[in-house]
């Protein structure tokens, strides 16, 4: 039988052996456990301080032009951009201030807005918002055939009528007719019945009157 001498000199030596890499394994156990509730705490107040600021800038976006403060716009979205870059309300506020700029007349800050967009969007929608209102502005720098470059490939299901609706405006102000009748003409299918007899049909109808 071991003395109580023995059995300590025993406890020591596998503390040393031991003790340190399960006193480590505890921590980092504790330390996963803690980092666990963190993360989506974490998250939480990211996405709650964000939403705070864009609904700030979308206040006075959307106030009268004469009780908008232009500095604090910019403020609020370079904000955005800078604390909470790449997530969607970033990206909202860009879209935001790409509209503002559009009614200042500064084309080319909307469209570096926009751009920033359309390479790296938070998700689909946002990414074909970008894209069409950036086709528009390139359309209204006389670059539409960059616009109809943008316009290439599928759109999300919602967005296919505006986009081909938005491709026909490209290629009339081109001068090329048929191929935007082409177009109306897709995006009045994918429309229900009621939905087409609108503006589009106005389109399609005013094409037909120049041919005549």
């Amino acid at each position: 039988m071991q003395t109580e001498e023995e059995q300590i000199a025993q406890l020591k030596e596998w503390w040393q052996r031991n003790g340190k890499p399960l006193l480590a394994g505890g921590v980092l156990a504790v330390a996963g456990v803690f980092g666990w509730q963190y993360w989506p705490n974490y998250q939480a107040s990211q996405a709650a301080a964000a939403s705070y600021i864009y609904q700030q800038l979308l206040e006075n976006v959307l106030s009268p032009e004469v009780e908008r403060d232009t500095a604090e716009v910019v403020e609020l979205s370079n904000k955005l951009k800078s604390e909470f870059a790449g997530s969607p309300y970033s990206q909202y506020g860009a879209l935001l201030a790409a509209k503002l700029a559009v009614e200042a007349g500064k084309l080319d800050d909307a469209a570096a807005e926009l751009q920033a967009v359309v390479d790296k969007p938070a998700d689909a929608t946002l990414g074909e918002l970008a894209r069409q209102r950036l086709a528009r502005v390139l359309a209204a720098q006389d670059k539409a055939e960059e616009g109809l470059t943008l316009l290439d490939g599928e759109a999300p299901a919602s967005y296919q009528a505006s986009r081909e609706e938005l491709r026909g405006d490209l290629l009339k102000q081109l001068q090329r007719p048929a191929e935007a009748r082409e177009a109306y003409q897709k995006a009045r299918a994918v429309l229900a019945d009621d939905a087409a007899q609108g503006t589009l049909q106005l389109k399609l109808d005013d094409l037909a009157e120049g041919d005549a």
